[in-house]
């Protein structure tokens, strides 16, 4: 059996891989927070034809002589880099300028990360709650869910530009203070955190434990800017040229299994 049969079907189906995860990153570039995905590629075992001291005397070569097996997929990385800041007309907009992550109470009880800062109000088992659009409440620097008073209206509570503390307007139109601020977190390896759906990730050991900004030493904090929100940092044009790269490595290596198919083909009609 030809190598080139095996190691071309291996690209084609890393390249697969490769299309998958720009149609991923295509479909998502209006996602709020969403980070873009990268395939990276490692080359299979390689088999030795010749060594170096293959002569008949015995004699060391310069060089041998050796045929890879193909390619297969590495890992799919994420690019944590900074997206666009959008303007919001929403209250409960909030976008982070930095490295860290807002963090959510999932309904398992597990807590989650996530840049997508587009919150909303909901009526919780503790009273009105900050959550995401899923309903899952948002933690504040001490891992709280904000929850405020049953007797403030949503529209009286204010949110501090850049820290995200959180108060309210009292009936005489003092400021009043809840003693909340919402949390941001990082890690050593964000690229080590595991994706889950709605752009939320989970803590890995690749990632390292979450690191709190409000009380963690020596970290550079995040600037929360109120009513806007994260857009993806995909690049559209960047993505379409990877598109028509991996659709023209896909084809190549389409073509190398048709070779090797009508090579066989000659070999065998030989003895016709």
């Amino acid at each position: 059996m030809m190598k080139a049969l095996w190691s071309a079907a291996s690209g084609m189906i890393s390249q697969q891989t490769n299309v998958d995860t720009i149609s991923n990153n295509l479909a998502n570039v209006n996602t709020t927070g969403f980070k873009n995905d990268k395939a990276e590629f490692k080359t299979l075992l390689y088999q030795t034809i010749q060594s170096k001291t293959t002569s008949a005397n015995g004699a060391t070569k310069p060089v041998g002589a050796q045929v890879g097996l193909g390619t297969r997929l590495a890992a799919i990385t994420t690019d944590f880099g900074q997206g666009p800041a959008i303007a919001s007309e929403s209250e409960t907009a909030f976008a982070i300028n930095g490295d860290g992550f807002f963090a959510v109470r999932g309904g398992d009880g597990n807590t989650y990360y996530t840049r997508n800062g587009d919150f909303k109000w909901s009526m919780g088992t503790a009273g009105v709650t900050l959550s995401t659009s899923d309903g899952l409440p948002v933690l504040d620097s001490n891992g709280k869910a904000i929850v405020i008073p049953s007797n403030v209206a949503t529209s009286k509570v204010t949110f501090t530009t850049s820290t995200g503390e959180v108060g309210y307007l009292g009936d005489d139109g003092n400021y009043v203070s809840l003693n909340q601020t919402i949390g941001t977190w990082q890690f050593n390896n964000p690229a080590g955190l595991e994706k889950t759906s709605s752009s939320r990730y989970i803590v890995t050991d690749a990632s390292g434990p979450a690191m709190n900004e409000a009380s963690t030493r020596g970290l550079t904090k995040s600037t929360i800017m109120h009513k806007y929100l994260e857009a993806s940092n995909v690049q559209v044009a960047d993505e379409m040229v990877n598109l028509i790269v991996a659709q023209r490595a896909y084809e190549m290596n389409s073509k190398a299994i048709q070779a090797a198919d009508d090579m066989m083909g000659q070999a065998n009609s030989l003895k016709r």
